[in-house]
């Protein structure tokens, strides 16, 4: 199995927002199909930010032509994207292709994919295809991976919205690298609450996210 991971930028209802109103994403689509020279394709994302901000982003979202059959519920939503045919980064997609993770967006609009194959050649093919729609791309791992690390089992486990936004900032912020880019009382600060209230909601994340980490890890 071949894994590719991918940092781009292009034209997108959920990145352009995200970039427009300051919050992130984590996304995944749910299938597609085409209708004469239309495309559509079936999206989830949980859109995650500061609570006006996120309510910003779905007002906008709803006067979006391109978006038919909105679901809201809390800070997720679901619809269907309906684009020309052959115009989209999807226009190169292969059924031989999937996607490992959830999509996940910045509040610069980029987008992190990271997709699987069996065929080297047929992600190599994906990415040229996308550089040849003159997308922003960059390569940011492309190797072989074992089948049990190209699993993920669901978009989001149910976390509270100041559990997401603890993450979120965590994960954006360095918190988890090595060296470490940034303490604890300072993503604190960040969000607007204490030191212990932060160190909660991180804590009760990560006790969450482990069990589909250690799943993986198996």
């Amino acid at each position: 199995m071949w894994v590719a991971k991918l940092k781009l930028k292009h034209d997108c209802t959920i990145g352009n927002r995200c970039e427009k109103f300051g919050v992130t994403s984590y996304s995944t689509s749910l299938g597609s199909y085409d209708k004469g020279k239309k495309n559509y394709t079936y999206q989830m994302h949980q859109i995650i930010g500061d609570a006006k901000k996120v309510g910003n982003f779905i007002a906008d979202l709803r006067k979006d032509g391109r978006v038919k059959d909105l679901v809201v519920e809390g800070n997720t939503v679901m619809f269907v994207e309906e684009r020309p045919a052959k115009r989209i980064p999807s226009s190169y997609y292969n059924k031989r292709l999937f996607f490992v993770k959830p999509v996940f967006v910045t509040m610069e609009g980029y987008e992190f994919w990271e997709l699987a194959s069996w065929d080297k050649k047929t992600l190599t093919d994906f990415i040229d295809g996308l550089e040849r729609e003159g997308m922003k791309l960059e390569i940011l791992k492309l190797s072989k991976a074992k089948v049990g690390d190209v699993y993920y089992p669901q978009i989001m486990p149910e976390l509270t919205d100041n559990q997401k936004r603890a993450v979120e900032l965590a994960v954006e912020n360095g918190y988890y690298e090595i060296p470490r880019k940034i303490e604890l009382k300072e993503l604190a600060k960040m969000m607007g609450v204490s030191l212990p209230t932060f160190q909660e909601h991180l804590r009760k994340a990560e006790m969450k996210l482990m069990p589909n980490l250690s799943r993986k890890l198996k």
